[in-house]
């Protein structure tokens, strides 16, 4: 397909007060997606069970086409269909500024943070960044899709890493020694990856989810939904993670179909986020041995064959593929400014020659989380972006608007304009990502995420604002 639906979901971690143990992270999350509906009236929230553990109030679908709903106890950001990477960027962006404006309108930013990062130093416990990517329904997703997709999953992570002070231990079989001097990772989530696929995400967290739920048309689309991935704080790596992965679905889906394998994805996805050398060195399935930017490389090229020059943003995409790749042969610490792992590595390095601490003392797991920190006036992070250390790719103005405007080439669109025009009605309404219901009787069809519907969609409002009469019986 020339362009490509994507998304990302993301899962806001949450620090409490130390000072009221009636503040937990579950309260703080609640209060603020309550602030977002119904102070801030930024959205439509659900009047019906989305499902046993969702009910009615749990959340609600955002005027930018986006969800915003409480998972698990924390507050968790859907962003609205895209088909633009910058567009992406820039909703994703929307989430955080979002929840930490909520903190601050309940006065507690001074007190309690979210963070957008992936694990929990303290519990062991792991939040995630979950992709999505719409793919045609004909390509084969077992036998051609996953194996394909493997390698350039388990080795992305060179560049789209966040980066984690120490490692996870209790989920491997192997033990504790070999966790033994790790004291630094580029990945967040590959210690918590424990399988190559599975259908369901909270029982046994695999690189790709198998879950067949497209929120389409069935017949014409599959949705891949990704565990993998860590939550970027740079603006640069996610459009990067993102656009890589659209290109090489592009490939497939016109039958260029990568040839190469691992020996074993869950432990090269491991190995290589504990490789401090730089190496990244991965053994393949036919016994022989290659590096992870090699294995990009490979993709890489393959993009650049059959792809350059189709549009302005693959071409964007293909040139800074290429740079990043070609620096992290060269020194890695040399993009400090695109990628988090880098940057963050960086930050914590400096400060230990300063303070005179090693990896394992719990400041710099403390200064590992403030990295990750959405509260502009402490996140470090937003500390080396002001400083202009950190390259950006979409300007706050339209950070902002995303936050009230989707997506004017999806059916985000469509979404947004029967949403306004439910506000202050008393109507009874169920919205969907791909289905609107008003009144049970009234309905609109969003089955495929390209289309607009704009006809449909002022159709649709007239009609839920406008209810035809009863008619009179007959003969009378």
């Amino acid at each position: 397909m020339d362009k490509r639906i994507f998304g990302i979901e993301t899962e806001y971690g949450c620090l409490p007060p130390d000072s009221d143990p009636f503040l937990s992270p579950d309260f703080i999350s609640v209060k603020a997606k309550d602030w977002v509906f119904y102070r801030e009236q930024l959205g439509v929230v659900d009047i019906h069970y989305r499902g046993r553990d969702e009910p009615p109030g749990n959340g609600g679908f955002l005027f930018n086409g986006g969800r915003l709903y409480i998972d698990m106890g924390h507050v968790e950001y859907a962003t609205p269909e895209c088909s633009d990477i910058f567009d992406l960027v820039a909703t994703d962006r929307a989430g955080e500024v979002l929840v930490q404006r909520a903190l601050e309108q309940l006065g507690l930013a001074e007190t309690a943070s979210f963070f957008k990062n992936n694990i929990d130093h303290y519990t062991g416990a792991t939040f995630g960044c979950h992709e999505n990517y719409l793919v045609r329904r004909e390509v084969p997703f077992s036998q051609v899709l996953l194996p394909a997709m493997l390698p350039f999953f388990v080795t992305r992570q060179i560049f789209a890493g966040s980066g984690r002070v120490g490692c996870h231990t209790d989920i491997f079989e192997y033990g504790s020694a070999e966790d033994e001097g790790v004291t630094y990772q580029i990945s967040q989530r590959a210690d918590h990856i424990v399988t190559e696929i599975y259908q369901w995400i909270q029982f046994s967290r695999a690189i790709i989810n198998t879950r067949d739920e497209p929120l389409a048309d069935w017949g014409l689309y599959r949705r891949l939904h990704l565990l993998v991935g860590d939550s970027n704080m740079s603006e640069y790596a996610t459009a990067l993670k993102v656009g890589t992965t659209a290109l090489i679905l592009d490939l497939i889906e016109e039958q260029v179909v990568p040839d190469i394998e691992l020996l074993d994805p869950v432990q090269a996805i491991r190995d290589i986020s504990r490789d401090l050398t730089f190496k990244w060195e991965v053994q393949l399935k036919d016994g022989s041995y290659t590096t992870a930017a090699e294995v990009q490389f490979y993709y890489l090229e393959l993009a650049e064959r059959y792809l350059r020059g189709r549009d302005e943003e693959c071409d964007w995409v293909l040139k800074e593929w290429r740079f990043v790749l070609d620096a992290l042969l060269h020194d890695p610490m040399c993009l400090i400014d695109r990628v988090d792992w880098v940057a963050k590595k960086w930050l914590l390095e400096n400060f230990m020659r300063q303070e005179k601490l090693d990896w394992h003392d719990p400041w710099v797991q403390s200064l590992d989380l403030e990295y990750h920190n959405l509260n502009p006036a402490k996140g470090l992070y937003f500390e080396l972006r002001d400083r202009g250390t950190m390259k950006t790719v979409v300007d706050e103005e339209r950070v902002n608007r995303a936050i009230v405007t989707p997506p004017q080439n999806t059916r985000a669109w469509s979404r947004a304009q029967v949403m306004r025009s439910l506000t202050g009605q008393k109507a009874r309404y169920v919205i969907d990502w791909d289905s609107i219901y008003v009144e049970d009787e009234k309905y609109l069809n969003l089955d495929d995420p390209f289309l607009t519907y704009e006809v449909e969609t002022q159709e649709f409002i007239r009609e839920c604002q406008n209810p035809q009469p009863p008619e009179e019986p007959f003969g009378k």
